[in-house]
């Protein structure tokens, strides 16, 4: 029983490491929201697609692993209804529902949802098992953006991939191993890390 007990009172994921469980979590809410929308303005037009490369996937990863499922999806839920509601902090300081980028903001609230999940499970505690988690986070975000784009430009699911997928997998894929040598790191650091 007591071992069960102290089970409990480890760390899940890096939110859990602060102090003060209402305040805390209400900070780390709002906090992934604006980083996000921080992160969002951080944006690299390409050429042939109207989706950008932006900050905003790296924030989401990054929220999901360090906050957990519950507090990364509120917080992707909050950025997601304030910039529908005008907060113009969607990438170019847009706002609203009106691009074609739209639908993975959508994704971003099940990616984070879901890589808290898997970094509640160890799934950010190795570099392996972190390429893992954020290629799981990543994928979601694909699988939400790909089809808006496709209903948005009128386009079918190979031309939506080349234009929505395919020119970002080298960025994501430097984003997921940054995150790979981030977290692990991170876990190191506060002497808490378990496997």
């Amino acid at each position: 029983m007591a071992t069960a007990h102290a089970a409990q009172r480890r760390p899940a994921v890096l939110g859990d490491l602060l102090p003060g469980a209402l305040a805390r979590d209400t900070a780390l809410v709002l906090g992934a929201a604006v980083i996000t929308g921080i992160a969002a303005q951080i944006a690299v037009p390409l050429p042939g697609t109207p989706v950008p490369v932006t900050g905003q996937t790296f924030a989401v990863l990054l929220a999901g692993a360090a906050l957990g499922p519950g507090r990364a999806a509120l917080g992707m839920l909050v950025y997601l209804l304030a910039g529908l509601a005008g907060v113009p902090w969607f990438t170019d300081g847009a706002s609203g529902a009106g691009f074609a980028s739209f639908g993975y903001i959508l994704g971003f609230i099940v990616a984070g949802a879901a890589v808290g999940h898997l970094a509640r499970r160890g799934g950010d505690r190795t570099p392996l098992r972190t390429v893992a988690t954020m290629l799981a986070g990543t994928a979601i975000m694909y699988a939400a953006g790909v089809p808006y784009l496709m209903a948005y430009l009128h386009v079918d699911l190979a031309t939506a991939l080349d234009l929505g997928v395919t020119p970002f997998l080298a960025g994501d894929a430097l984003k997921v191993l940054l995150a790979a040598g981030l977290l692990p790191a991170a876990w190191k650091l506060t002497g808490a890390a378990r496997r």
